[in-house]
């Protein structure tokens, strides 16, 4: 993607609401740390942030964002479910206390996306459908403007056409980076006008002393962890960042003075070490 900028953004095929290409990620900051580190985050300039209820800190970047004096229409916030209630009742109000945590309880509170967090819920195949049953409820509501799913596959995409009113689902978060590109499902979404969220973009901070990925840095004069965001961006996908370092978070921003040529992407993609790359 040429011409990227801080302000660019990607609308799903079949959704009216464009997403920041860049974003914030907030798994595994702690709740008493998460909402300076969203405020760092809102100060350099991303406009993204994504969390869950399992990352138990909604609450905190929704208390960021008011906070931070921005309007909550400027800011993307994503969260996910990823646990089936008792009943298909409960689990939509599991579904609608995210929106409240986040957005408070007044009449026209929102999210402007919600995932279906795992494939891997109690009852599987019937534990999908009541959680994005939920979520279309949301959908329908207009307290959650976008719906998707993070963690699916083929299957499990093509599974939600025997239930969903809504499909193709508007995004798919998967982990995305040189060493797990998931292409098979990167070509399906692409197919389908899914857009790709990656999270883990920067491979959990395993890869930065990779020989390929420091020689990269050097030649663009841009840390290792600055090529594999803009690797991402180049790939169309949205990439999530996280940190908690405002140092980092800087950092991690401060990618679109530079592309990638086409060779060197090409040297970033043999890094693939995804068992079925080419899964369809």
């Amino acid at each position: 993607m040429s011409g990227l900028s801080s302000t660019s953004t990607t609308t799903p095929g079949n959704s009216k609401i464009p997403i920041p290409v860049l974003g914030f990620g907030v798994y595994q900051i702690p709740a008493d740390k998460c909402i300076a580190a969203c405020k760092a985050a809102l100060e350099t300039g991303y406009r993204q942030i994504d969390t869950a209820q399992l990352y138990r800190n909604e609450e905190q970047v929704g208390a960021a964002i008011r906070q931070s004096g921005i309007k909550r229409s400027d800011v993307f916030v994503t969260t996910k479910q990823g646990l089936r209630g008792d009943t298909p009742g409960d689990t939509y109000r599991l579904a609608a206390d995210s929106v409240k945590r986040i957005a408070g309880d007044r009449a026209d509170a929102y999210v402007d996306l919600f995932l279906v967090h795992i494939p891997w819920i109690r009852g599987e195949a019937e534990g999908r459908k009541e959680v994005w049953q939920a979520l279309e409820r949301l959908f329908h509501e207009g307290k959650a403007r976008s719906i998707g799913v993070s963690n699916y596959s083929i299957h499990h995409i093509e599974e939600m056409k025997e239930y969903a009113t809504i499909w193709p689902p508007h995004v798919n978060q998967i982990e995305l980076h040189p060493w797990s590109q998931q292409r098979g499902v990167v070509a399906f979404c692409e197919r389908q006008g899914i857009a790709l969220q990656a999270y883990s973009p920067l491979a959990e901070g395993t890869k930065m002393n990779d020989i390929v990925l420091r020689r990269i840095g050097d030649k663009y004069a841009k840390t290792p962890a600055q090529v594999l965001v803009r690797y991402g961006l180049q790939k169309g996908w949205v990439v999530l960042p996280k940190s908690e370092n405002p140092h980092r978070i800087g950092e991690n921003y401060n990618v679109f003075d530079f592309e990638i040529d086409e060779q060197t992407m090409e040297e970033l993609d043999k890094l693939d070490k995804t068992e079925t790359p080419d899964e369809v």
